[in-house]
């Protein structure tokens, strides 16, 4: 009997603007059949509303089917349907500066403790998209500490588990970690 393989995880991740996004929309639509974007953004305010809208327009088309969830990041993976050929989740620190602004500053969330024991099994291929933190200068004050650190360790955890690490500089992916190619 054949055991079937753990579906695989691409980790895209890279600075503001640097095209992670993109790249990882890019590595999605290699997949043939049904392609789920999973959406971490909350429309805060009018100017998110606005950055929400001129992507659901311009760029999801290219997925069967879109999941908008900000907070419950494992439940909404594992209600996606098993025939799914690829999941792209952006962003996950969005869904931290969600959790934080939902919940406030904790020492750890449940949700991010989900999250990373859904990613021990799976049942679909991911691909999660992130930005790199922790380059710049050291917040000045403590919510944007509390946040740039927990996204940080978010960000280390992923990228321990994941098959694949991108790394997004200036729109050119350099592959830190696994395959170059899906």
């Amino acid at each position: 009997m054949k055991m079937k393989s753990k579906p695989t995880i691409t980790f895209v991740i890279g600075g503001a603007r640097s095209g992670k996004s993109s790249h990882a929309e890019s590595l999605a639509v290699q997949y043939s059949g049904k392609r789920v974007y999973l959406a971490t953004a909350e429309p805060f305010d009018d100017e998110m509303r606005e950055r929400i809208a001129r992507h659901q327009e311009a760029r999801r088309g290219k997925f069967l089917s879109t999941v908008e969830e900000p907070l419950h990041l494992a439940r909404a993976l594992s209600s996606v349907d098993d025939d799914a050929s690829i999941v792209l989740v952006d962003c996950l620190t969005v869904w931290m500066g969600n959790l934080l602004h939902h919940k406030g500053s904790l020492p750890s969330y449940g949700e991010v403790e989900q999250f990373m024991q859904y990613l021990e099994a799976p049942k679909n291929p991911l691909i999660l998209v992130s930005n790199e933190v922790g380059q710049g200068i050291v917040p000045g004050d403590p919510m944007s500490r509390h946040f740039r650190d927990h996204a940080g360790w978010l960000n280390q955890s992923v990228a321990q588990i994941a098959d694949r690490v991108i790394w997004m500089v200036a729109g050119i992916p350099v592959t830190i970690k696994g395959e170059a190619t899906i």
